[in-house]
């Protein structure tokens, strides 16, 4: 079994599009390449947004992408379609860490995908 390896990427830029592209199943246009770069270019994410990227990728043994994930660091819960405030209020009030978090998702879009 060759070995796999799970990596995070701190900007989508370090993915080429042409590999990350090629792991989309379907067109999805808010998991392409050109809709999450923009949003770290234009500073919507990343700084101090709340939303620092940590992009899941996993890589064959030639380092090769098999899989990759839009992922966050989230210090908050806003622009988010996940409304989960209650949780994080009620892990406040028992004094338990809700956050920083890590958000797998397309951010600020309510649409469903795979």
């Amino acid at each position: 079994m060759a070995l796999r390896c799970l990596h995070a990427l701190h900007s989508l830029h370090a993915l080429a599009p042409a590999s990350r592209a090629a792991l989309l199943p379907e067109p999805q246009p808010f998991l392409r390449h050109a809709f999450l770069s923009a949003l770290e270019d234009s500073a919507s994410l990343g700084g101090n947004s709340g939303w620092q990227p940590a992009h899941q990728v996993l890589l064959d043994a030639r380092g090769q992408p098999l899989a990759a994930m839009p992922a966050y660091v989230k210090n908050h819960s806003y622009g988010e379609y996940v409304f989960d405030m209650g949780w994080a209020d009620a892990c406040h009030r028992a004094g338990i860490a809700y956050y920083p978090k890590l958000l797998c998702a397309s951010p600020f879009t309510p649409v469903p995908g795979s």
